[in-house]
């Protein structure tokens, strides 16, 4: 056991470090440029948008998400531990100048997301009454690979539905079993009965339960992150100093006290950026496909957003909160202040809220990571109709894997299974990527599809070509079954 978990150590070494951290900015950058800094433009316009059809109350075709809906799923699942706990452990390890190559991975991972978003609209298909798509159909249907889209589902299941259930759980009952003193055992329960009522209730009670909870539960987090820094106000302008001199000089912070290297702060800062935000992982495009809107790069404006909140609104809120509150210690080496990352967010919030801030904080990290399953699982889902079938007995099955995953993830040291799920979505990353270089066309004819609609003043897309398309070989073949049995009598 001990072999393995070095060969599971090394293999994420290798793919976090060397590999996936060059291939996803890579990609990011090159879709940008592709895309002409569609950062600048497109956010802020789409945020506008959906404002308007949530008022209007926009209705939606039955087996579909509206776009905000969409937003809140993808956000479920972008938005867990790791904007808290991962964030902390990045500074801790690679000084507040990690902070600034976050925004760096989140700017261009807008380009990457976006590409995923409009390719997942694309290429998406119904099967029994739903729209589902994701990285699985648009390989197979776009690159016309059945065999690298059959290798991207069966480790998609893997890291999200099953190993990532199993971190996430363990997350809530340690959080919650250590604020409140709740036996393990109890919160268990409660998590497994809250998580089955969701999942049963399909695609509708997802949605529904993630377009509620995640507003306040990221606005919950902010505001507390917010109230902390206006608490401590006169450490703001040296946090924001210390942030940008720390992303090119770490050794000026501290007196050289933090013992790291430009390359190490630039390594954390981007690694926990794009794992924080998820773009070109492959997982949020499940959400976004399934969006009932005119045309696929209206979606892919709104999954931008999604990357806007989950890095630059709730990331740096924990940068901010840990800096300004003195919870992170400059005069300290990186090496002592790693050991206690893990706890340093909730030091903040007790530091200056007391045993409530403590709490508090506890309350954040359930919901964050009880979001962050039910998003898993839904795109876990959907490559589980792509590899088997849709039937609802195996939906059913896989539900029943996803609930004792979850048990089964609070009786075990996370450790070990967290190294797991990093290395299961580091691998389905990869040919998400492939696609997304091989792809990259399709999406800059979208964009430009787009532009054209919106200067004739009519926003539309063929979005059911695929469906058309296998509607048109069943009457095919229901039409030389019939010609078949005329020539036989």
């Amino acid at each position: 056991m001990y072999q393995f978990k070095e060969i599971v150590n090394l293999a994420n070494t290798v793919l976090w470090d060397y590999v996936l951290i060059f291939a996803l900015i890579g990609i990011g950058v090159f879709m940008t440029i592709k895309l002409k800094f569609l950062q600048f433009t497109r956010v802020f316009p789409a945020l506008k948008k959906m404002i308007v059809d949530i008022v209007k109350k926009k209705e939606v075709e039955e087996g579909k998400m509206s776009p905000f809906q969409a937003l809140s799923t993808a956000v479920a699942a972008q938005v867990g531990t790791g904007n808290i706990v991962g964030v902390a452990t990045a500074i801790a390890s690679g000084g507040p100048g990690a902070a600034f190559w976050m925004i760096v991975s989140a700017f261009f991972g807008m380009a990457t997301i976006f590409s995923e978003s409009v390719l997942a609209q694309k290429y998406r298909e119904t099967k029994e009454g739903e729209v589902t798509g994701g990285p699985a159909y648009y390989i197979k249907n776009g690159l016309k690979s059945k065999g690298l889209a059959m290798f991207f589902a069966t480790t998609c299941i893997i890291a999200l539905g099953i190993v990532g259930i199993m971190v996430q759980s363990n997350s809530v009952a340690g959080s919650v079993s250590d604020a409140f003193g709740i036996p393990v055992y109890v919160v268990t329960i409660v998590l497994a009965i809250v998580v089955f009522r969701i999942l049963v209730g399909g695609m509708e009670s997802i949605a529904s339960f993630s377009e509620k909870v995640v507003p306040v539960m990221a606005g919950l987090y902010i505001l507390g992150s917010i109230v902390i820094i206006f608490m401590n106000i006169g450490n703001f302008i040296p946090a924001i100093k210390s942030i940008f001199v720390g992303a090119f000089s770490p050794k000026a912070i501290g007196g050289g006290a933090l013992g790291i290297t430009i390359q190490q702060t630039i390594r954390f800062g981007l690694a926990r950026g794009l794992f924080s935000n998820e773009a070109g992982m492959g997982s949020t495009p499940h959400s976004h496909a399934v969006a009932d809107v005119s045309h696929p790069a209206e979606q892919g404006f709104v999954a931008m957003i999604g990357v806007f909140i989950s890095t630059f609104l709730i990331c740096l809120s924990t940068v901010m909160v840990n800096i300004t509150s003195g919870a992170y210690n400059p005069n300290i080496s990186a090496v002592e202040m790693t050991k206690g990352a893990t706890v340093m967010t909730q030091n903040g919030f007790a530091s200056q809220f007391g045993s409530f801030g403590g709490m508090f904080l506890s309350i954040c990290l359930s919901f964050f990571a009880l979001t962050t399953i039910v998003g898993w699982y839904f795109f876990a889902e959907a490559n589980v109709k792509f590899v088997f079938n849709s039937k609802s007995s195996t939906v059913n099955i896989f539900k029943g894997i996803a609930i004792i995953s979850l048990v089964v993830g609070t009786m075990i040291d996370a450790t070990f299974v967290w190294q797991l799920a990093d290395l299961f979505m580091g691998i389905m990353a990869l040919p998400n990527i492939i696609a997304l270089f091989f792809l990259s066309r399709d999406v800059q004819e979208i964009l430009v599809d787009y532009d054209s609609c919106v200067e004739k003043g009519n926003i539309h897309w063929e979005y059911e070509y695929q469906d058309i398309k296998e509607e048109k070989q069943k009457k095919g073949s229901i039409l030389r079954r019939g010609l078949s049995t005329t020539t036989l009598k």
